[in-house]
């Protein structure tokens, strides 16, 4: 018994490896300084890769809040707990807060946030503080007004480990029966903008407003007004294909472009626009049953802002209960399937607003050692 006893534990180096790769990764990043084998391991890129791929199967993603303007304030949530399980993020310390007076998040992907900030884009991993900064687009120049840039997208491609910012513009010079937009990316692999061929594309977009693209199902989505049809539409890029396409609203749908969006419901794509001409106002959601089959657009849902105590609504995401959960501003608002309200919290008491964005924690480094600590 005494020998056993002093005989000292062992685990195969196999089930350490696959015990690690399903831990949070705060914990991984602790554990960097167990040894220098779990070091070595940790920041094997095949091991951030596993372990993301695992990550993003088997965990909720989270939700960042992040104040607009300077200082930034950080919030991250899980949103399968309760709303007020927050706590703060790694800081936006490689801004500067005088050259950086607001900040957009354009969109998130494999645990990477993409910024937009006065002069340039940021890809930032909040789990690690890992950075690189990226040059606007030469028809983004705010020295230039001839360009409106109104779309903005970020992707990766899997086939060339690279990470791709999209962005859609059109001449304001040009009057509006011969607009022409052009889709432009910028490959962070080879550093450079460039132009996708033959995207000269009838789109525009008459608000100051942002417009983020939604990632689904490997394809980019924006809300846009097609000038050659007088529509509204959803245009959508196919990254496998690598081809622009149009997806058609709702036959029943009359919402404004500016008061609407799109997101992902549960496993769908979906759209959601808010009513304030009512007197109390409300929320519609449709989803698409099946991607891409214009018959197949529900409404799912018409609900009051009244009831779940918010003035204006942005659907985020849902729950594996079917919870719904939105923003607005810092103020973040959980109700159930049926539309009644469950929870509400606010991150930011002032009213400088913020931006939101859901992610997945990863381990993982951009391709090629591109970028800064």
């Amino acid at each position: 018994m005494e020998t056993m006893m002093n005989t000292p534990l062992y685990l195969p180096h196999e089930l350490i490896i696959q015990i690690l790769m399903r831990l949070p990764v705060k914990s991984l990043i602790r554990f960097k300084c167990v040894c220098k084998l779990w070091l070595t391991l940790i920041s094997d890129p095949y091991f951030a890769n596993s372990h993301f791929e695992i990550t993003a199967a088997t965990h909720t993603h989270r939700i960042m809040f992040i104040s607009t303007s300077p200082p930034y304030q950080i919030q991250s949530i899980d949103y399968e707990a309760s709303l007020r399980s927050a706590y703060a993020s790694p800081s936006l310390n490689f801004l500067l807060p005088q050259t950086h007076p607001d900040i957009e998040i354009i969109g998130s992907c494999r645990g990477f946030i993409l910024l937009h900030c006065s002069s340039e884009f940021h890809i930032w991993n909040p789990s690690t503080g890992v950075h690189k900064e990226i040059p606007l687009s030469p028809n983004d120049s705010h020295l230039d007004v001839k360009y409106l840039c109104y779309l903005y997208g970020f992707a990766y491609d899997q086939s060339r480990d690279d990470y791709l910012v999209f962005s859609m513009s059109y001449d304001t010079t040009l009057a509006n029966d011969n607009i022409s937009s052009h889709l432009e990316f910028f490959s962070l692999r080879d550093n450079t903008w460039k132009e996708i061929e033959g995207t000269h594309l009838p789109y525009m977009h008459n608000s100051d407003l942002l417009r983020v693209g939604s990632l689904f199902n490997e394809v980019i989505h924006w809300l846009a007004f097609r000038n050659d049809t007088s529509m509204d539409v959803i245009v959508a890029f196919d990254l496998k294909e690598w081809k622009v396409l149009d997806i058609h609203l709702p036959d029943e749908f009359e919402g404004e472009l500016d008061d609407s969006g799109l997101w992902v419901f549960g496993e769908f794509f979906s759209l959601w626009a808010t009513d304030h001409f009512d007197r109390k106002g409300t929320v519609e959601i449709w989803v698409m049953k099946e991607y891409k089959v214009h018959s197949s657009w529900i409404k799912t849902h018409v609900v009051s802002l009244d009831d779940i105590h918010i003035l204006i609504h942005s659907p985020l995401c849902s729950t594996k209960s079917g919870d719904i959960i939105g923003a607005d501003d810092g103020k973040v608002v959980k109700y159930n399937d049926k539309g009644q309200w469950l929870e509400s919290y606010c991150y930011f008491n002032d009213r400088g607003g913020s931006e939101v964005a859901l992610y997945v924690e990863s381990l993982l480094s951009l391709p090629a050692n591109n970028e800064q600590a």
